[in-house]
């Protein structure tokens, strides 16, 4: 990875993750691919990234079904929403999306927000600019320092959020690492979010609602995510993260499991690739 060594100025290593896997996807798994993203692998430059242990075709099979899965599912909702006339969509905890990238047509009808630390912002940036991506006017990065309380909504309409107008909110992954009163709130700011506009954001399940084959894999990446300094904070029951939304505020709830995600985007493939149960989609609107 091209970078320097200051560690607030480079990607989060569950970015990093994600981007490659969303890669290896398209690398070795059969056609037709669930989504096809190289971007956020070109990105990062990682000599020999293929050969890293979480990169391991059978170790991460389920872990990048399921993250491809998330990543069809918000961009097909996106979608919906677009044809609907929604024209902002706020990518919370944006990472390497590289959205603005790969679907371009779509994307310039939108102001696209993505918030972010500002350190993994900035190199983002940089690096797109070198690999030859435009930086449109209608892409906007927030950068939001978390870590002495910056207020991400505040950064968001001084980057020129329209609070007026309807929008959608996605946040993926990021919910488990979250107390459940901190989510509880950053519902409730949802929750006043223009009519018809949209939030759609996965949990965790808690273990007794994984499989048993998930179950073990998912406490070994909760184990390592505690010794990365990240630890899960949040786990739900479906009932659970529906009354939470419920007592944001939220009258329109829906709970999607993964289960649906495969019935939708894995039920004609021959290889065996299949998100696991271990998570699941809240998708509210106001």
């Amino acid at each position: 990875m091209k970078s320097n060594n200051h560690q607030s100025a480079v990607p989060e290593h569950t970015a990093v993750r994600v981007a490659l896997w969303r890669a290896l996807h398209v690398q070795i798994d059969s056609k037709p691919h669930v989504l096809v993203d190289e971007i956020g692998m070109k990105l990062i430059d990682e000599d020999h990234w293929r050969d890293r242990q979480d990169m391991h075709p059978q170790f991460s099979k389920s872990m990048r079904a399921s993250i491809v899965a998330r990543a069809r599912f918000i961009e097909d909702l996106v979608e919906e929403q677009v044809k609907e006339g929604i024209t902002q969509y706020v990518i919370l905890g944006a990472g390497l999306d590289t959205f603005a990238q790969r679907r371009t047509t779509m994307a310039s009808q939108l102001h696209i927000f993505e918030v972010d630390q500002p350190g993994p912002q900035a190199w983002k940036q940089k690096r797109l600019v070198e690999l030859g991506f435009a930086l449109p006017q209608w892409l906007h990065f927030v950068p939001v320092n978390f870590e002495v309380g910056e207020s991400w909504w505040d950064r968001l309409i001084a980057a020129g959020f329209d609070q007026a107008k309807p929008a959608i909110f996605v946040s993926t992954g990021v919910s488990m690492y979250l107390s459940k009163e901190a989510n509880l709130v950053t519902l409730r700011q949802m929750a006043r979010l223009a009519k018809d506009s949209t939030f759609a954001m996965t949990f965790m399940l808690t273990p007794d609602l994984m499989a048993p084959e998930e179950r073990s894999s998912m406490e070994f990446v909760m184990k390592k995510a505690e010794e990365a300094g990240t630890p899960f904070k949040s786990l739900f029951t479906p009932p659970e993260i529906l009354m939470l939304a419920e007592n944001a505020g939220f009258t329109k709830a829906q709970y999607i499991s993964f289960e649906d995600l495969a019935l939708q985007y894995f039920s004609d493939r021959s290889d065996g690739l299949r998100p696991p149960s271990a998570e699941g989609f809240l998708v509210v609107t106001t």
